[in-house]
C-alpha cells in the first residue's frame, strides 16, 4: 500500500512538482488517520475514565493539527519567487516544521499538568477489552504512518516529514506505555494511570523539542550535508584543467532551492577565454548533478614560479607540524621594495578561530628560524 501510494507521485512531472504532491499526500493521509485514532481513543477514555488513554487521544488531534500545518507549509512553499524572496519560499516547509514542533511541545506540557493532577486526585478508572483493542490498533496504524512518512521524506529529502515520521515513531512508543498502564489495570486492578501520563506526557514534549532543534537549526543557516558537500567539490574536480577548490558555502534556501559558491584554481597562463568556458561547464555539470545552483570565483595560479612553489611546500610543512587539519590555499608572493609578503588564506577548523594570532606567530617564528625573511599576510577562515 505504501509503496503504490508513493510511487504514483513520481510517474510524471518535475522535482517541485512531485514534492507538492507529496507534501499534500502526507497531509491528507496524516491527517485522516490522526482524526480516526482521536475520535476512538476519546471515546474509550471516556468510556474507562482513564487520563493517559485521553493523553494519547489528545496526542493524535495534535498530530492532525500538525498534519495540517504541514499541509499549508508545503502549499505556501511552493509559491514563485518575487521581488522581495528573489530564492522564492521553499523555507515555509522548515517553518510549518517549528510550528509543529511548538504545538507538540505546548500539548505535551498540558497534559503533564492534567497526569500530575490526577496522580494527586486520583480518580476512578477500569480498563476494557476495548480500550487495550483501541491502543493496539493505533499502534500498528502509527508504525504504518511512520514507515509512510519516512520513505515518503527519503525519497524528496524533507526534514518536516522525516520529523513526522520520528514523531509518529514516539507515538508508538507512548501509545505502547499507555497500554502497560491499561494492562495492569485490566488483570491486576492497580491504578497507574497517572504516571503512565505523565510518561506519554514527557515523550510527546521531548518529541517536539528534538523537532525543534531540527527545523529551527535549517531556518537559521545549518552547515551543509557532507554527502552534498562532497558531491560538489567531486564534480568541480573532475574537471581536468582545475587545479584545486576551497571555501565552498553552500545556502539552503528550502528544499529545491540550494545555492552554493566556490573558489576554483586554473592555470594563470590558461586563456581567459577558455577558463570562462572552463566555470561555465562546471556550473552546468554540478546543477544536473546535485541540483545546486553554483556560483564560482576563478583563482589564477602561477605554476613555473620557483621561489612561490618552494615557499607554498615550505608554509604547508610548517602549518602541518602544527596542526594536521590546517591547510593552506590562495598562497602567492607579493614583491615590493622592502620585505617581500607571503600572502594566503588558512582554513583552520571553527573552534580554533580564537587563536589565529597565537597560530600566525608560529608560523613567523618557524619561517624566522629557517632564515626566511618574509612578512606573512594571512587570512584565517573556519572548516
Amino acid at each position: 500500500m505504501t509503496e503504490r501510494l508513493i510511487g504514483s507521485l513520481f510517474k510524471d512531472g518535475d522535482g517541485v512538482a512531485v514534492h507538492a504532491k507529496a507534501g499534500k499526500l502526507a497531509g491528507i493521509v496524516g491527517i485522516v488517520c490522526n482524526v480516526i485514532l482521536t475520535a476512538a481513543k476519546l471515546l474509550a477514555g471516556i468510556m474507562s475514565g482513564s487520563v493517559s488513554v485521553a493523553a494519547d487521544a489528545v496526542n493524535n488531534l495534535s498530530d492532525a493539527a500538525s498534519s495540517l500545518v504541514t499541509l499549508v507549509g508545503f502549499k505556501l512553499a511552493q509559491r514563485p519567487a518575487d521581488k522581495d524572496h528573489p530564492f522564492g519560499h521553499a523555507r515555509y516547509e522548515y517553518l510549518s516544521g517549528t510550528v509543529v514542533s511548538v504545538i507538540i511541545v505546548v500539548i505535551g506540557v498540558e497534559l503533564f499538568r492534567t497526569s500530575l493532577d490526577k496522580i494527586l486526585h486520583p480518580q476512578p478508572f477500569f480498563a476494557t477489552a476495548v480500550t487495550v483493542a483501541v491502543l493496539i490498533a493505533s499502534i500498528a496504524l502509527k508504525l504504518w504512518l511512520a514507515h509512510f512518512y519516512r520513505r515518503l521524506g527519503e525519497m524528496i529529502s524533507s526534514e518536516t516529514l522525516l520529523a513526522s515520521a520520528a514523531d509518529s515513531r514516539n507515538d508508538v512508543l507512548s501509545t505502547a506505555v499507555v497500554l502497560v498502564g491499561c494492562a495492569v489495570n485490566f488483570f491486576f486492578h492497580i491504578d497507574i494511570d497517572g504516571w503512565t501520563g505523565m510518561l506519554v506526557a514527557a515523550f510527546i514534549v521531548m518529541s517536539g523539542i528534538d523537532i525543534a532543534k531540527s527545523t529551527v537549526s535549517l531556518l537559521i543557516g545549518r552547515r551543509a550535508d557532507q554527502g552534498l558537500v562532497d558531491s560538489i567539490e567531486k564534480a568541480v574536480l573532475s574537471h581536468e584543467k582545475v587545479l584545486g577548490a576551497h571555501d565552498l558555502l553552500v545556502h539552503d534556501y528550502g528544499p529545491g532551492q540550494c545555492y552554493a559558491s566556490v573558489h576554483v584554481e586554473l592555470p594563470a597562463d590558461e586563456d581567459a577565454i577558455r577558463c570562462h568556458e572552463i566555470i561555465d561547464e562546471i556550473e552546468q555539470d554540478v546543477l544536473a548533478k546535485t541540483h545546486v545552483h553554483l556560483v564560482i570565483h576563478y583563482d589564477p595560479v602561477v605554476a613555473d614560479d620557483e621561489e612561490q612553489n618552494e615557499m607554498t611546500s615550505t608554509v604547508e610543512e610548517i602549518i602541518r607540524a602544527i596542526d594536521e587539519r590546517f591547510s593552506v590555499h590562495d598562497f602567492r608572493i607579493v614583491r615590493g621594495s622592502g620585505k617581500n609578503k607571503l600572502v594566503f588564506d588558512m582554513s583552520v577548523p571553527f573552534s580554533m578561530l580564537p587563536q589565529k594570532d597565537e597560530i600566525k606567530h608560529r608560523i613567523d617564528s618557524a619561517l624566522a628560524d629557517m632564515g626566511k625573511d618574509y612578512v606573512t599576510v594571512i587570512r584565517f577562515d573556519g572548516k
